[in-house]
């Protein structure tokens, strides 16, 4: 492999406490977050926890989300 031939991938960081969840909701809006997706920003999870309306998930998966009405945004 070349180098030009690497891709290189940011993950938002996960915030404390939540090392161990992959999903995090927005209460205001009921949106679902996905804290594996690279395509999220890390200044979407630092506003959620500035304004302290985030929720996780037991179990954490897509479908406990769902069953709580959060969808992806």
């Amino acid at each position: 492999m070349r180098p030009s031939d690497r891709v290189s991938v940011v993950l938002a960081m996960r915030p404390a406490r939540f090392e161990d969840h992959r999903f995090l909701g927005d209460k205001r809006n009921q949106r679902l977050y996905d804290l594996d997706d690279p395509e999220l920003e890390q200044s979407v999870i630092d506003e959620l926890m500035v304004a302290e309306t985030f929720i996780c998930f037991g179990p954490d998966t897509v479908e406990e989300a769902r069953n709580r009405c959060y969808r992806f945004g």
